[in-house]
């Protein structure tokens, strides 16, 4: 049994998928780019920028699931220029700074609407 979580406080699906799902007490959350709610569109050209709303994307996704950052155990980062991953790396630690969760790290030739970066992770409540 899963329950799907949403929440407007976050980018809406852009295909047919959940931004998260809550299956017993594992919470599985879609990849998040750096899409303002608000707008439909990327927050910002750059990697920074787009870093950063990701990582707030992803902490609605959680506060929508009754989750924090601290529950996180694992996480994927997608970058399209790995050269990226000292910026996204500084940024990605100021939400998981203390208890960090695992993580994979990977260049990809590109991400949907032309983002530079995504995560996905999973969390145990």
């Amino acid at each position: 049994m899963k329950t799907i979580i949403s929440t407007p406080s976050a980018p809406a699906a852009i295909g047919p998928y959940s931004q998260a799902n809550l299956a017993g007490n594992t919470l599985y959350l879609s990849g998040q780019i750096g899409i303002d709610p608000s707008t439909g569109e990327l927050a910002a050209e750059d990697v920074a920028g787009q870093a950063r709303q990701v990582m707030a994307n992803m902490r609605a996704v959680l506060a929508a699931a009754g989750a924090s950052p601290e529950q996180v155990c694992k996480t994927t980062v997608f970058l399209t220029n790995i050269a990226d991953f000292a910026v996204v790396n500084e940024i990605y630690a100021q939400t998981f700074s203390a208890n960090a969760p695992a993580r994979s790290c990977v260049a990809v030739a590109a991400l949907p609407k032309g983002a530079k970066v995504e995560v996905e992770a999973i969390a145990v409540l």
